[in-house]
């Protein structure tokens, strides 16, 4: 497997926020799953409960965004290649 220490500091800043951009996401679906338990046990979930799902969606959003961003950031086509099968 390949690994990110010959890349460069633009390969590392868009690996990096991948990792950033598949943590918020797996939160943000942590969330949702509880909320949805909320709904199948007859409840409904609270405005804080609510709130913390659309806090964690914003986040989660800004995190594409910054992956987007630093995935163009890198030019090189041939570490490009290189990082999406890291990403894999």
């Amino acid at each position: 497997m390949q690994s990110v220490d010959g890349l460069s500091e633009e390969a590392k800043i868009a690996y990096q926020s991948f990792l950033d951009m598949s943590d918020s996401k797996a939160a943000h679906f942590y969330c949702l799953e509880a909320i949805e338990n909320i709904y199948e046990s007859g409840g409904v979930p609270s405005i804080a409960e609510n709130l913390e799902l659309e806090k964690l969606l914003a986040y989660h959003d800004k995190n594409v965004i910054a992956f987007k961003t630093a995935m163009d950031a890198v030019t090189d086509s041939d570490e490009k290649k290189t990082l999406i099968q890291l990403l894999s």
